[in-house]
């Protein structure tokens, strides 16, 4: 049966190693990984026969995951970002270059082979970030954010790494071509901002009104997939078409549906990714080279580690964000086998580095799950021991806060809120992240604590667990979603009021334990029709 019976191994050892990870309180995805090792080329035993063939489809899975991640993504969710991810990831990519260059000095390399580690280790694994914020459920939170604004340029420095690292020896070569691929790039983009954006969702409206549920799954699957071969035909990455194709149809009124609809074909292609990834691991090598495998997965760690969280502080990012970026963008990315094999064939690097590239990869995203889960305690750890670093917070009273509002969001609508509480004398906190609204709050008088309120670190510190009633003004139903479960483990007997601008979501919040939920739209129909 070939590829079939591949397949089918795969997923029930996978469901296998998912369940005994499942019973140990462990991550999922190392099940997955696990099953690749297990059924992979170099342990022995039955092993999959088309191994090229489940890579093949696991590509499909990483551009559904990044298809699926634009889909609950806007542009407007990563406005807050684009200054960390435009500016800093390329001072990351230089940073972790040298870091490579240092790590390859150090142990008696040549500076090329250097330099492709470097260039190797500079990227993170999208997929393996992605499904561990899904599985924390910290998805929606500001440092999900920023790590996923990180990784959009990294995927797009890729491109520019293929061409330029096989053209050292001849520059002249490769500029041009790269200066091609800028342009490539640049108007994918511009097609499918001024494009997409119009036709798309003409396209799902007519198929939405075929009243066919199947043909409208064939449809998003297929914009998320055309797009993104067609990315992949003109030389760019065919995941970040897929991304940009899902962030375009996000826009329209059917994004909500095709996300729902698409989410497990997205699972099931994931498992074959994880899986591949598994398969790429040979113990044999590990052992061989254990002392050079484990100084470089600690190296690469604990280096990239600092340079994200260096790199959060320089763009103003406080509290948890920092650690839990460097927690979970410390991995090498996928990304590091497709230049890892260019460096091999184009002998720039030798058959051990390129395996011992491949094992680093491997071990540090097996290590992802495990270690970003342990942000919140570590933070914990980090403000007990550094207890000179508070958590910034403005105008706290000193005797602390007791049956008081904890107010998510001071925009237009928190600041009126915050005011007409203040101006009845209830006590009130705001928990905020962006620095301009919080010094309009420090100036009106009104105590405010800049954080994510979606990290239960800040939620504790507006002292969550003696508040009487929780005000949720942002929005975005992933955000909303967390900061209410991460309060009604503090406070079962909390309050809570939010907002939404989708019907829809109501009975999400119905079943999260919302007391009362307002919707602006309806609201304000609701006025201008009394007033009529």
């Amino acid at each position: 049966m070939g590829i079939a019976t591949d397949i089918i191994f795969l997923v029930v050892t996978a469901f296998g190693c998912g369940l005994v990870l499942q019973r140990l309180k462990q991550p999922v995805i190392l099940g997955y990984i696990a099953a690749g090792i297990i059924l992979g080329p170099h342990t022995g035993g039955v092993t999959v026969s088309n191994i090229q063939e489940i890579e093949k489809l696991a590509e499909i899975g990483v551009a559904l995951l990044l298809f699926a991640l634009g889909l609950e993504f806007s542009l407007k969710d990563l406005e807050p970002v684009k200054k960390v991810a435009l500016i800093g990831t390329p001072l990351q990519l230089v940073l972790t270059i040298g870091l490579g260059l240092g790590i390859g000095s150090l142990m008696g390399w040549e500076w090329r082979p250097s330099l492709w580690l470097g260039a190797c280790i500079s990227l993170s694994s999208t997929m393996v970030l992605l499904k561990t914020l899904m599985n924390q459920g910290w998805l929606g939170t500001l440092s999900s954010k920023v790590m996923i604004g990180i990784l959009i340029v990294q995927d797009l420095a890729v491109v520019p790494l293929m061409i330029i690292l096989p053209q050292l020896n001849d520059p002249s070569v490769g500029l041009p071509i790269l200066g091609f691929a800028i342009l490539k790039a640049a108007a994918f983009i511009a097609a499918m901002v001024l494009l997409g954006t119009k036709l798309l969702p003409r396209l799902m409206g007519h198929i939405a009104k075929l009243g066919s549920r199947e043909l409208f799954l064939l449809a998003v699957t297929a914009i998320g997939l055309g797009i993104g071969y067609a990315t992949h035909m003109v030389g760019l990455s065919f995941a970040f078409g897929a991304f940009v194709a899902g962030m375009v149809l996000s826009e329209s009124d059917y994004g909500h549906q095709a996300l729902s609809d698409i989410i497990p074909l997205r699972d099931l292609f994931g498992l074959l990714f994880f899986a591949s990834v598994g398969m790429l691991l040979d113990p044999r090598f590990l052992f061989d080279h254990l002392e050079e495998v484990v100084v470089l997965v600690l190296a690469v760690s604990f280096g990239k580690g600092l340079i994200f969280a260096a790199l959060a502080k320089v763009f103003r990012y406080g509290n948890v964000i920092p650690l839990a970026v460097a927690l979970g963008l410390f991995q090498v990315g996928e990304f590091a086998f497709v230049l890892a094999t260019i460096g091999v064939s184009t002998k720039s690097i030798d058959h051990d580095l390129y395996s011992l590239i491949l094992t680093t990869a491997v071990l540090t995203m097996i290590l992802t799950p495990l270690v970003s889960s342990q942000t919140a305690r570590l933070y914990a750890l980090k403000k007990r021991l550094f207890k000179h670093e508070p958590l910034e917070t403005l105008n706290l009273p000193q005797t602390g806060l007791n049956q008081h509002l904890v107010l998510v969001g001071n925009g237009r609508v928190g600041a009126r809120i915050a005011s007409v509480f203040m101006d009845f004398g209830l006590p009130v906190v705001v928990v905020e992240l962006d620095h301009r609204r919080v010094e309009h709050a420090q100036a009106e008088g009104i105590p405010v604590i800049y954080g994510d309120a979606s990290q239960e670190l800040v939620l504790e510190a507006a002292e969550i667990g003696t508040a009487r009633l929780l005000v949720v003004t942002t929005p975005d139903i992933v955000t909303t979603r967390s900061i209410i479960t991460n309060a009604k483990r503090h406070n079962t007997a909390i309050q809570i009021v939010a907002r939404t601008s989708d019907a829809s979501f109501l009975a999400v919040f119905k079943e999260l334990g919302v007391n009362s939920v307002v919707l602006p739209e309806l609201e304000a129909s609701l006025e201008m029709a009394r007033k009529s």
